[in-house]
């Protein structure tokens, strides 16, 4: 799957990998609904963390279509929330 962070690219993720990614949007998603602010920054950069290390990035002049957009590192709050659907950032 291809993932784009807004702000810095493209990385290409084995489905293997979401697993481990739909748990950190579980956090991220509960942190969100009880207005966790601390929380919500540490999970978000967890989430992009990991998506950086497990991808691989593309090219920048690649123009892959993204099947997952994630947001920048410093998204706020209400950002990422308007980015949220049914089953939070990245679908189950």
């Amino acid at each position: 799957m291809i993932v784009r962070i807004m702000g810095e690219g493209q990385v290409e993720l084995d489905d293997s990998h979401f697993v481990e990614l739909n748990k950190l949007d579980d956090e991220l998603l509960q942190e969100m609904e009880s207005g966790d602010e601390a929380g919500f920054r540490r999970t978000l950069y967890a989430l992009l963390e990991a998506v950086r290390r497990m991808g691989r990035p593309l090219p920048d002049d690649a123009l892959e279509p993204s099947e997952l957009i994630l947001p920048a590192p410093d998204a706020s709050l209400d950002e990422v929330r308007e980015m949220l659907g049914d089953d939070g950032l990245i679908p189950s």
